[in-house]
């Protein structure tokens, strides 16, 4: 069941005279991220031969599922620098400095979509721009639809996973240290990974 829009050469017109989907009309809604059951995490090579995970605790967003016009669907994340957890609290705090985050001056981690597409089945890929330390460059993020449940609270629930690769280097992120061995520290590529659950909004 397809939630975005599927890019396409079709016309507008055209496109809006395609039947729309009964169970995906009825996803339609504002939704809120629930930050207790979904992660915002990353992975980056530390010292060129193994990788170091984190997450950030605290984020809060929101999803905009339009059934009747899924293209017009958007997502929007902000995600609290301060909370990076990686385990280890002396590289935490080093992460949340001027050599990296600069978490006191800039606080926050932002994305906001501006376009969304179907590749194929439940998988799909949303563009949007990410902001770190005030600059912003766009990301695009593929992601897999994992379905709705209504949990025993009664919310009704929607799930995504996905992942996206940045260059950390383009938004500012360039602290570094050279190896005797050759290489460096930490590498420039970081593999950002997403596991979100929404619940609908109440009408």
């Amino acid at each position: 069941m397809g939630l975005f829009g599927r890019k396409n050469n079709e016309s507008a017109t055209a496109t809006a005279t395609l039947p729309v989907d009964p169970a995906l009309a009825a996803l339609s809604g504002d939704y809120t991220i629930d930050p207790a059951h979904s992660s915002i995490g990353f992975t980056v090579r530390h010292a060129m031969v193994t990788n170091v995970r984190g997450s950030f605790a605290e984020h809060e967003g929101a999803l905009k599922l339009d059934g009747s016009n899924p293209a017009a669907s958007t997502a929007s994340i902000d995600v609290k620098i301060a909370s990076i957890d990686t385990g280890i609290g002396d590289r935490d705090g080093h992460l949340r400095s001027g050599d990296f985050f600069d978490a006191e001056q800039f606080p926050l981690m932002s994305f906001r979509s501006t376009e969304a597409a179907q590749l194929g089945g439940d998988k799909y890929r949303i563009t949007g721009d990410l902001t770190i330390k005030d600059v912003t460059k766009p990301l695009s993020i593929d992601l897999e639809f994992n379905g709705t449940a209504t949990d025993v609270y009664g919310n009704e629930r929607v799930g995504f996973e996905g992942s996206a690769e940045i260059l950390r280097s383009e938004w500012g992120l360039t602290w570094n240290a050279a190896l005797e061995t050759g290489g460096v520290m930490v590498s420039d590529k970081v593999k950002l990974n997403f596991d979100i659950s929404a619940i609908k909004n109440a009408a």
